[in-house]
């Protein structure tokens, strides 16, 4: 049978009973409170224990001394545990911005979610974004609200808000019975049964009838359950008009179905840290989410560039996606989930993006830093690979298949700092870190200014960088020298601009001539690639094996714009005619003429600098609405929203990230330190003429400047 893992002529596991989810959410919704309540009722650990613990410890999932000092997720951790029969790979992921990329590799591997929202802040600015990222990656997921034991809890307001802001069909599965200091329990809208959870840590699940007084409420959320699931299911959109009665079971059935069609999102409801809630929730997982079967995955033939259907079958040839790497105690660690096929301990793997076959010397299981070795793992299944040879992102296969499986969304870093160690002698620990930062961490880019000669690392955000170099000092005992956050500009360009330029150089031996012509244009927004080559070529004005020379020369001339010395992106490059010489035509001269053609057009393609544009929500007591919007005016920002909640202020803004740095201290000093907020990036824009023109003066007189030293 296609869903069992047979060893030795038993069956290791069904593929049916396999569960891979994470849990994604605003920052402080509880998702790693969630998480260490999860472990504990599977019995994957013996103790819970809190965020901020005061007995020095923390969560298992949040291991790393930064995460607990904090009190926040850095890194997104996997483990494992079983419920019920099911085997559950389990990712938790940050609810941070800054570490989104994080969340991004978590959903391209996973077959279901859980989105937690707060029962009293409801859908927040990071809640949209982890949600937009399950629909690109076409995750079905659950809801948990959690925190109904917190004063100000409101759950119907967080169903309402996943209908409005979110676009989603909401079907209440548990309702809370009290709310508030009175949260006692929860009613499950299916069995029609009160839930209790006694016991020090709630470990012990009581079913009960439902009281009374509770009665017309329980039938009319299951009524409204009903009709919520009978506008996406035929079967019970019949019964349900023809006045049948539907059952239990066959009510499940629809909800599972729909769920897995991402129709509806089942909502279940609890405290996490009040342990309430939680099991009904785990066994939703288990009823509603999709097994590896029944989510279609595909790949892309390298061969003829066509999708290839991949099957969760054990026995097909092998195809896995490494899609997180960690630099850890056991040497290089690669996360990996297996799509089709079998990989075992000693086996070799083809990594298909490079060609490199490579042995596995080691095969495991994760629980947050521990390592559990198995000796085989089958389709549908996450593990941890050792001593192999890869980047993020790259298809492992058995060398019998072709194919290689789409990457995810890396978005681009926005800050930038110039950073050197305080000490010479920590040069190697300084490059030590930097490389394995740059690889783990996709997000984490690191370039040298050739004018200044600086190490300038690029991040998500001010935590984002801040978090690396107090891993720099820990990790690797190295304390860097930080200069001032800078903001990533990008330059573009605004119209088409046409070039034709002739490289001629003799020299007293071999000379070098190359003629390259054709057009720049700018690409439109929309397409989001940052460059595009077009060769035009025919007739052997250029001769093919200097094609590619172009091509190079071209993205070397993108690396640093003529405005600001900032990357050029959105460009397109058409390659049309030119001329080869048959003795002194080379790749350096050809390579050199597309980099001089370039600049030739540049300006006159009008060229602009872009700045990255950020998504701000900020949260503030009703009485500083007034001033929180004159702060984000003063900083150039666009308010977009404004809404009151219980007594705060919530505003939604676009500003540009130049203006936001010192924010928090301006935001805590006018608000008397009750204000927060969020900030996300959203998109590059035109910075405004005159500010451009005072920034391209600057970077000339920096140039001439640093010419004369």
């Amino acid at each position: 049978m296609k869903s069992m893992l047979q060893i030795d002529g038993k069956v290791a596991f069904d593929i049916h009973r396999i569960r891979n989810i994470g849990i994604s959410a605003h920052i402080d919704a509880g998702k790693t409170t969630l998480s260490e309540r999860i472990l504990y009722y599977t019995g994957r650990i013996h103790r819970v224990e809190e965020v901020r613990s005061k007995s020095g410890g923390g969560p298992t999932l949040d291991y790393m001394e930064l995460e607990r000092e904090k009190g926040i997720t850095i890194q997104a951790a996997a483990t494992y545990c079983a419920w019920k029969g099911y085997h559950i790979n389990l990712i938790d992921t940050p609810g941070h911005v800054d570490f989104t990329v994080e969340v991004e590799r978590a959903l391209r591997v996973l077959d279901g979610a859980i989105l937690v929202l707060c029962g009293v802040a409801g859908v927040q600015s990071q809640t949209i974004t982890v949600d937009r990222q399950m629909q690109r990656y076409r995750v079905p997921r659950l809801a948990f609200i959690n925190k109904l034991d917190r004063a100000g809890a409101n759950p119907d307001k967080v169903l309402q808000q996943l209908r409005e802001k979110l676009r989603h069909r909401p079907a209440l599965i548990t309702m809370p019975i009290g709310l508030e200091d009175r949260f006692e329990g929860v009613i499950d809208l299916l069995s029609l049964q009160a839930l209790a959870f006694e016991g020090a840590n709630g470990e012990r699940v009581v079913a009960y009838d439902i009281p009374e007084h509770l009665q017309p409420e329980a039938f009319r959320r299951r009524q409204e359950l009903i009709e919520t699931v009978a506008e996406v299911d035929d079967t019970i959109a019949e019964k349900f008009l023809s006045d049948l009665e539907i059952s239990t079971d066959e009510l499940a059935a629809a909800i599972r179905r729909a769920t897995i069609r991402r129709e509806l999102i089942p909502v279940y409801v609890g405290s996490a840290k009040a342990n309430k809630g939680i099991q009904p929730l785990l066994d939703g997982v288990c009823a509603f989410l999709p097994s590896p079967l029944e989510v279609p995955y595909e790949a892309i033939d390298r061969e003829t560039g066509a999708t290839v259907p991949l099957e969760a079958d054990p026995n097909a040839p092998l195809v896995a996606l490494a899609f997180k790497l960690e630099d850890g105690r056991y040497g290089q660690l690669t996360y990996v989930r297996i799509y089709q096929g079998t990989l075992r301990k000693g086996d070799t793997v083809v990594n298909a993006t490079t060609g490199k076959s490579m042995r596995v010397p080691r095969l495991g299981r994760i629980h947050a830093d521990q390592l559990h070795d198995i000796e085989i793992a089958a389709a549908g299944d996450i593990v941890a690979v050792f001593g192999i040879e890869c980047t993020s992102g790259d298809t492992l296969t058995d060398g019998q298949l072709p194919v290689t499986l789409t990457g995810m969304n890396i978005p681009s870093p926005v800050i930038e700092l110039a950073i050197a160690p305080k000490d010479r002698n920590k040069q190697n620990n300084f490059a030590k870190a930097l490389n394995r930062f740059m690889k783990e961490d996709p997000t984490f880019q690191v370039t040298r200014d050739d004018e200044t000669g600086q190490t300038l690392i690029r991040g998500m955000g001010e935590l984002h960088l801040e978090i690396y170099i107090e891993r720099m000092r820990r990790e690797y005992d190295c304390e860097v020298e930080v200069g001032r956050p800078q903001v990533a500009y990008r330059e573009t360009i605004t119209k088409r601009a046409e070039f034709n330029y002739l490289h001629k150089k003799q020299t007293g031996g071999a000379g070098q001539f190359a003629r390259v012509a054709g057009y720049i244009e700018p690409l439109p927004p929309e397409s989001g690639n940052v460059y595009e080559f077009v060769d035009q070529i025919v007739g052997g004005a250029i001769a093919r094996e200097f094609i590619p020379a172009c091509d190079k020369g071209f993205q070397e001339a993108l690396q640093r714009g003529l405005l600001i010395g900032k990357p050029v992106v959105g460009v397109r490059v058409v390659l049309n005619d030119g001329q080869t010489h048959p003795v002194d035509s080379s790749e350096l001269a050809f390579k050199i003429a597309s980099m001089a053609a370039f600049r030739e057009a540049y300006f006159r393609a009008e060229p602009i600098i872009l700045e990255p544009i950020m998504k701000l929500e900020v949260s503030a007591p009703e009485e500083f609405q007034g001033t929180v919007i004159g702060q984000i005016n003063q900083r150039r920002g666009v308010i977009l929203n404004t809404t009151l909640d219980n007594g705060y202020a919530i505003i939604e803004a676009e500003v540009p990230l130049a203006e936001m740095f010192g924010y928090s201290t301006s935001l805590r000093s006018a608000t008397q330190g009750k204000g927060e907020f969020t900030l996300e990036f959203l998109r590059y824009a035109p910075v405004p003429r005159a500010l451009q023109e005072e920034m391209v003066r600057e970077y000339q007189k920096r140039r001439s400047a640093e010419k004369a030293a």
